[in-house]
């Protein structure tokens, strides 16, 4: 196929194929890591969806409307935005695109044995996911999508994505070239989450890199993203793998699926709301997760997670995505002024001279 990639195909060289975030994840498929299946719909696809024979200039058109927006001007970027998702979502995607994303939803549906699989479709953008730039988030992803038809639809919101409000500011104000920057889509089978989160190799709050931290709550990750509830909290120490902070929220909130109405939120049931979101052998797993990608990718990582609730531990635990960590990082190194860690503790031990008493 010439405009998919399944991820045991890519790797984090591939940004310029296949964006950030499917190129990570592709990355960690073949580092072993527990991805939940899928594949990509490359850039080419979409270059050639808005660049096809009767609409050829399309991009650099809506390029050209999107460069003279003033991208403080939060209204003109509404309107103009509304415009330009509109030209690309009336688009008919060329039948030998289409047919190829149709082949693939096919096959993945097979690999899984369940028709019609309900999958998330995710946006991955080329200035997404990478080091030296904060894109994550600003393209759509759509969760529960079932069924040719839907996933097509929703790749081209997806696509159309590359034109929010908030995509089309944030180039603009750190000078990326709109015609430049292009997207990919990734399908990719839901993990029917009974909890999920964030996952940080350091501590967010501090840049302490003995750390990990992890965020959670109950049902899909985006109840945190959106501030619909405040996280459980849980910091585990590098060396020792002990949980050195835990804080429960109250969790009134969250995200799910339902037949009847799709992704909703709704309160949580009483008796689950103060209880936490992950046990301790989860915990530590993700955690065992955590130290692993930092010390491939040999820099601090921001994770996304879920645990299946169709699965026994520890194989209900998935990653969902990963990125270099981009604000401690880029921080000079200094020492953290807090409570010794495990590292600190056993480096005190092994430098402190010992006195032998005389017999």
């Amino acid at each position: 196929m010439k405009y998919i990639c399944w991820f045991n195909e890519i790797g984090r060289n591939d940004i310029l194929k296949v964006g950030g975030k499917a190129a990570n994840l592709g990355e960690m498929v073949n580092a072993g890591f527990p991805v939940p299946p899928g594949f990509a719909i490359t850039i080419d696809a979409f270059e050639e969806f808005l660049e096809s024979a009767k609409r050829r200039g399309k991009k650099a058109h809506i390029a050209r409307i999107i460069s003279k927006v003033d991208p403080k001007d939060t209204e003109e970027l509404e309107k103009v935005s509304i415009l330009v998702r509109d030209i690309v979502e009336s688009t008919p995607v060329p039948e030998h695109i289409e047919n190829e994303i149709t082949q693939a939803y096919e096959k993945l549906c097979s690999q899984v044995g369940y028709e019609n699989i309900p999958v998330a479709v995710r946006s991955s953008a080329t200035a997404e996911d990478v080091p030296d730039a904060s894109f994550a988030g600003q393209q759509d992803t759509y969760l529960w999508i079932k069924g040719r038809d839907e996933v097509i639809r929703h790749v081209v919101k997806c696509w159309s994505s590359l034109y929010t409000p908030r995509a089309i500011a944030y180039r603009a104000m750190k000078g990326f070239d709109h015609y430049e920057v292009s997207i990919a889509v990734i399908v990719q089978k839901m993990v029917n989450s009974r909890s999920s989160g964030v996952m940080f190799t350091l501590n967010p709050t501090n840049g302490d890199p003995s750390q990990i931290v992890i965020e959670s709550s109950w049902g899909l990750g985006e109840a945190i993203v959106s501030g619909e509830v405040t996280p459980d909290r849980f910091a585990v120490d590098k060396v020792t793998g002990e949980i050195v902070e835990r804080t429960v929220s109250p969790k009134t909130r969250w995200c799910v699926f339902r037949d009847e109405g799709g992704v909703v939120y709704e309160n949580v049931p009483e008796e689950m709301q103060q209880k936490p979101s992950l046990t301790d052998e989860e915990i530590k797993k993700l955690s065992e997760f955590g130290k692993l990608i930092e010390k491939h990718y040999d820099t601090p990582m921001d994770i996304e997670w879920a645990v299946d609730r169709d699965f026994e531990f520890p194989e209900s635990i998935f990653i969902l995505q990963c990125r270099p960590e981009t604000v401690w990082s880029r921080k000079k190194k200094e020492p953290v002024i807090k409570a010794k860690s495990g590292f600190d503790l056993i480096m005190s031990r092994a430098t402190t001279t010992i006195k032998l008493r005389k017999t």
